[in-house]
């Protein structure tokens, strides 16, 4: 039995779903991602999929952000240009402004800065026992595979947008209860975030995930930079 996780950062945490053989299994919140490092080191999980930029480098816009906007075109507003470590490093919006200015002759939004915590709780887990199973996803890049090469124009947010990506994971055999406990209690476009992010994680176990770029870059540590889908 092949089980995975799909994470998504929610408030107050991460959100997971887990998959066994391709079907759901539990979803829950968790405080830390560093939480779920000890299963994935054990072996027990073989991948652990998150919704959240993985890898760095030190200078200039990675490609794989660059490719993921263009691959989903009406939906390439979801997908934001992550800019190179140093500017992570800085401890205001204004510190990190300039010294995105500096690096990249472009500024960083501050929709972008306010993932700033969470991005480096998740980049300082890869370095972890159990870190080389994680891997970057975006969700919207999986409901495009989900949806055979589509890119969805109903937002995730709204009716239409959730009811459709309910559908699509359920066409694919990942049905998802209706009273998710208290994992209930995260937003809705959340819990369908992690379930995206879990049925690619699925398809990296199994060698069937496609990453952007591909073959893909890599940070100073020799690490993969990539989003997969």
């Amino acid at each position: 039995m092949v089980t995975v996780l799909g994470v998504d950062a929610c408030p107050g945490g991460w959100l997971t779903i887990e998959l066994r053989d391709g079907r759901f299994a539990e979803a829950r919140a968790v405080a830390t991602l560093r939480s779920l490092l000890p299963v994935a080191a054990s072996g027990d999980v073989a991948v652990v999929a998150v919704d959240m930029p993985l890898g760095l480098l030190e200078t200039g816009w990675r490609r794989a952000d660059t490719e993921a906007a263009a691959l989903l075109g009406p939906r390439r507003g979801s997908v934001f240009r992550v800019p190179p470590r140093a500017v992570w490093l800085e401890a205001t919006y204004e510190d990190a402004q300039r010294r995105c200015r500096e690096l990249t002759g472009a500024g960083l939004s501050r929709q972008s800065w306010g993932l700033a915590s969470k991005l480096r709780e998740a980049n300082a887990c890869l370095a972890e026992p159990g870190g080389d199973r994680l891997f970057e996803v975006h969700p919207e890049l999986s409901f495009r595979a989900l949806a055979d090469g589509t890119a969805l124009l109903a937002r995730k947010k709204s009716w239409a947008g959730q009811t459709t990506r309910r559908s699509l994971l359920a066409t694919a055999g990942i049905v998802l209860p209706d009273d998710l406990g208290a994992a209930g209690r995260t937003p809705p476009d959340d819990v369908l975030d992690a379930a995206a992010a879990a049925w690619t994680a699925h398809r990296i176990a199994h060698g069937h995930a496609h990453s952007l770029p591909g073959p893909p870059e890599h940070d100073a540590d020799g690490r993969p930079v990539a989003i997969w889908y």
